[in-house]
């Protein structure tokens, strides 16, 4: 099988180089919480309906989900993303990096899940990325059911939400043919990822420490940092990925997007990185931002390119 590449060269995007940067706009207060309320009445699964591996109750926090929200039938091209609400491992900010983004998505014709998926200090690793790989494994075995292609299933995360994305990505298996549960028969791999301001390296000197903190505690073992340091983690089976950084995000700096996007390049797999010079961290879509918000639309293009926008032939 042959690897087509298409690895896109650093993209600077904006004010050109030593530019004074453009006034920011009225910071909204996003709001975030460890529990999922940011979508009303819309249909939701639960991943383990009889409990999560290693839940301490049954509270809301305790039982991670997905929120659906199925393209349009008349739209609908067949692809789905799982969408992780970044929070540093301890909320998630499922308004305006969850429902605002499936919302997006359904206008690509791409149906869309947001996780709720567990988080500190009441849960650390593994349980974040055992529900991020049981919530691929979930929407692939509801293929036919809610007609997506399963082979075009991705994953899309923000800040710590976009740790947990690129640690699905380079953190996944086949499936267990054997398994008494269906779902626990399905592959775990995304075919592609999304990554948006992501936090991707737990080591020094660009680690974000709340985060690794949230998921690892005060004091983890240096191989588990390092297994979790998602560049380091990266081969030939990594699915294609698209990024978007700012240059002078002040809460998890560029090289976390950059150190990633080479060890990509490295590796021979698919990707696009597009850092703008200036902009805050965890501006979701950024919708009051004039320059940020070409992210999304770079992003549809990068999508359309790679074939995963194409309408699936009934």
């Amino acid at each position: 099988m042959t690897i087509v590449l298409h690895v896109a060269a650093l993209v600077l995007v904006g004010a050109g180089q030593g530019a004074a940067p453009p006034p920011s706009p009225s910071p909204r207060a996003y709001v975030s919480s460890p529990v999922d309320t940011a979508h009303g009445d819309r249909e939701s699964v639960l991943l383990w309906p009889e409990g999560a591996p290693g839940a301490l109750g049954r509270e809301p926090a305790d039982r991670p989900k997905l929120t659906l929200y199925r393209a349009p039938a008349a739209t609908a091209n067949g692809a789905a993303v799982v969408v992780c609400p970044g929070g540093g491992y301890r909320n998630l900010a499922s308004e305006h990096e969850g429902k605002q983004v499936a919302e997006w998505l359904d206008t690509l014709g791409v149906s869309a899940f947001v996780l709720q998926y567990r988080v500190g200090p009441r849960y650390r690793h593994p349980a974040p990325l055992q529900d991020a790989q049981r919530a691929l494994r979930l929407v692939r075995s509801r293929a036919r059911d809610w007609a997506i292609d399963p082979a075009r299933i991705g994953i899309l995360g923000f800040s710590a939400g976009g740790h947990l994305a690129a640690t699905t990505g380079t953190h996944f298996d086949d499936g267990r043919a054997d398994a008494a549960d269906p779902i626990e028969r399905m592959g775990s791999r995304p075919d592609f990822m999304v990554l948006a301001y992501p936090v991707m390296s737990f080591a020094a000197p660009f680690a974000h420490a709340g985060s690794r903190q949230s998921l690892l505690g005060d004091t983890p073992e240096p191989a588990l940092v390092a297994q979790l340091s998602n560049e380091t983690q990266v081969t030939a089976r990594t699915p294609p990925a698209f990024l978007f950084h700012t240059a002078d995000d002040a809460s998890v700096p560029v090289e976390n997007s950059l150190v990633f996007f080479e060890a990509l390049k490295k590796a021979g797999v698919p990707a696009e990185l597009h850092v703008f010079p200036h902009g805050r961290h965890g501006v979701g879509l950024a919708p009051q931002d004039p320059v940020l918000s070409q992210w999304p639309k770079l992003c549809a293009s990068w999508l359309r390119a790679m074939g995963l926008l194409e309408r699936a032939v009934p």
